[in-house]
């Protein structure tokens, strides 16, 4: 059993020598991908969940069937999925298949970007730093305030009359 440390010396001791984690030691990734060469991965934005595979291609990006210009039609959109490729550096290197439900147009275009960049770390983990550094691993959390009851909307009552 582990004996408890009750000083400073002891502590460092701990820490300098006898098997303590270092939090400077790296972790080895390995590749994730299926029997057809395949990475997938699942993105989250709003109420928008999209369920995304990418394998390498010429840069084809196909969402719920259409291609990425028929499904989100505003460039802005088109800007949020192009983003993860050009970060890592690899525009027009993988194809990208994605399903998703729920929500708007904007939230979905956030849930596949998050969906490409979990799958594009899986795929090669050497493009890690470079996503995690952008924040596109994260997922965004900000979600519709719910109602509450007495007020007109989440935060908005009902007009005060004093008399």
């Amino acid at each position: 059993m582990t004996e408890e440390i009750k000083s400073l010396e002891g502590l460092e001791a701990v820490a300098e020598g006898t098997g303590a984690p270092v939090a400077e030691e790296t972790i080895s990734r390995e590749p994730v991908r299926d029997e057809l060469g395949r990475s997938y991965a699942t993105g989250k934005r709003k109420d928008a969940v999209a369920r995304v595979w990418i394998k390498p291609g010429s840069g084809k990006v196909q969402v719920n069937g259409k291609t990425m210009d028929k499904y989100f039609a505003r460039p802005v959109l088109q800007m949020i999925l192009r983003q993860p490729f050009s970060v890592a550096g690899v525009e027009d290197e993988f194809d990208v298949m994605a399903t998703v439900t729920g929500g708007g147009l904007s939230g979905q275009a956030g849930a596949v970007k998050h969906g490409i960049s979990k799958a594009l770390q899986l795929y090669d983990p050497a493009l890690r730093p470079a996503l995690k550094a952008a924040g596109f691993l994260t997922r965004d959390s900000r979600v519709v305030e719910r109602k509450k009851f007495g007020r007109r909307k989440a935060r908005r009552s009902f007009q005060f009359s004093k008399r």
